[in-house]
């Protein structure tokens, strides 16, 4: 069977459908000109970076995960309490900038040229698999996502999983396909550590996944491959194990805390906590809150069918296999989040929308080349229904990060007032929000309860007899009873915190 026109320009397929024979690459369209090929993943790769630099990065302050995550590295206040599920992966990723500086902005542009850099390395895995385009447009659908351009200039772990994964199922397949090569191995072993370092419970059903692939096909079964994936996944996730042993007592007992923070995992179906997510929400939990609008959602119920299609768009070529491998992982890896989780928010699919964008843009480039009477509706209707999407993807980012941006001056304002009222470091803050403004203000954050608890109330009081300690309440609920003879001073209102005020202890300036 010839090739249909679409497909062509791999250079890494045998002419056969289904898994190759294991073998090195052979030569194809692009070999000569190697240079050539990557122009699109990098052209891709540099427009996410100037969108994120436009669009984004400019005025928006850390958010409270973030700032859990650049205190563990920064230099402008005491780590904050860092609790079970999280890892201190991507805290390695800000170090280089929050070690130096305690410039946000500065932080911004370095994450941002940093997740553009990672894009173009995560896409230029694949290029022996796929044709540049089919990687460009699959890059460029993915990177237009508001929640990935929100994400990428912010000290957040799962986009760095989503690179990571997806270089994880390329380097897979060029290492099934050519037993003789070690840099395959070499990078299938690093891109799985990476994913353990940033989120080890995202490691799991990535391995678990290339295992089973590694199993059902004869011509891939190599114990090799199994044990480099078994040792990507230990040297990532060594540290969190340690950790775990350490302050926790054991493995069992950090995933049992973790999964009581996450609100005890189970059999949930948390879909259309997702669907609803899409609208502007960077947490929905809960998420009983009404879908106003339908439109932000559409692109994701209709994923699942574009997905169907570029998979049999495949069929018959050789890109069958990276497109059923790439829907087999993508699906694995959001299956956790969907039906395990009781809560949603966009970024926990990641991994899971860079993989499926490769049927994705395996189909819509059979439609451009299709050699129909059709032909123009079908890519007039494809162009509309992009740009639309493009459209209300913008539309989202800009009330998002205009909405933080807010948050951002509220809270500049509420360190401010700290200060001013004595609670300047070496200093300790308490209660509601607590972690945002505790390092702003360049104080530590400590909690006597919650997911959190990190001190006990008396301790707490003990402390607010020899430094500056402030609690903060909203909406009227009662002072702790070890700060009731504390000073109140009101507080700018944050959204959601009505009457927002702080009781500062005695021993404030």
């Amino acid at each position: 069977m010839r090739e249909p026109h679409l497909l062509s320009g791999s250079r890494d397929e045998p002419p056969a459908a289904g898994p190759a024979p294991a073998g090195p690459p052979h030569a194809a369209a692009t070999e000569g000109r190697p240079g050539r090929a990557v122009l699109g993943p990098a052209a891709v790769a540099a427009a996410f970076v100037l969108a994120q630099l436009t669009l984004v990065a400019p005025g928006l302050g850390l958010g409270w995960d973030e700032t859990v995550y650049v205190s563990q590295v920064g230099r402008q206040g005491p780590a904050a309490f860092l609790s079970a599920p999280r890892a201190r992966g991507v805290s390695f990723l800000a170090a280089p900038v929050a070690a130096l500086t305690t410039s946000v902005a500065a932080l911004r542009v370095w994450l941002a040229l940093l997740s553009g850099l990672g894009l173009f390395l995560a896409l230029r895995t694949w290029l022996p698999l796929l044709p540049p385009r089919v990687l460009a447009l699959a890059g460029a659908l993915f990177a237009t996502l508001w929640t990935v351009l929100y994400y990428g200039p912010q000290v957040m772990p799962n986009l760095w999983v989503a690179y990571g994964a997806f270089a994880a199922v390329g380097f897979f397949l060029r290492a099934a396909r050519a037993p003789g090569e070690p840099r395959p191995l070499l990078g299938l072993g690093a891109a799985v550590a990476f994913v353990a370092l940033m989120r080890p419970p995202d490691a799991v059903p990535l391995v678990l996944v290339l295992a089973a692939a590694s199993l059902l096909v004869p011509a891939w079964r190599r114990p090799v491959l199994w044990g480099v994936l078994a040792a990507g996944a230990a040297a990532g996730g060594a540290e969190w194990v340690i950790e775990a042993y350490v302050r926790y007592g054991g493995l069992a007992a950090r995933l049992d805390r973790a999964s009581e923070i996450q609100g005890e995992l189970g059999l949930y179906v948390a879909v259309d906590d997702h669907v609803r997510a899409l609208a502007g929400r960077t947490l929905c939990r809960p998420c009983d809150v009404p879908w106003r609008n339908p439109v932000t959602g559409l692109w994701f119920l209709v994923l699942p069918l574009c997905v169907a299609g570029g998979v049999r768009a495949a069929a018959g070529t050789p890109h069958r296999t990276p497109a059923v491998l790439a829907t087999a992982a993508g699906c694995a890896l959001a299956l956790p989040y969907l039906f395990t989780v009781d809560y949603a928010a966009p970024r926990f699919l990641f991994p899971a929308y860079v993989l499926l964008a490769v049927p994705v843009a395996l189909l819509l480039l059979r439609v451009a080349d299709a050699r129909t009477r059709r032909r123009r509706a079908l890519l007039g209707v494809c162009a509309l229904a992009l740009l639309a999407h493009l459209a209300i993807q913008y539309k989202v980012l800009d009330s998002v990060t205009r909405r933080v941006r807010t948050d951002t001056v509220t809270l500049t304002r509420i360190a401010e007032q700290l200060h001013a009222r004595g609670v300047r470091p070496p200093c300790v803050v308490s209660g509601e929000d607590a972690v945002r403004i505790a390092y702003r203000a360049g104080c530590a954050s400590r909690q006597p309860g919650g997911h959190d608890a990190s001190i006990t109330p008396a301790a707490l009081a003990r402390l607010g007899e020899r430094r500056p300690v402030a609690v903060l309440l909203s909406g009227g609920r009662p002072a702790p009873e070890f700060a009731r003879g504390w000073a109140a001073h009101p507080l700018p209102e944050l959204p959601n915190r009505p009457g927002f005020r702080m009781l500062v202890s005695p021993s404030a300036g």
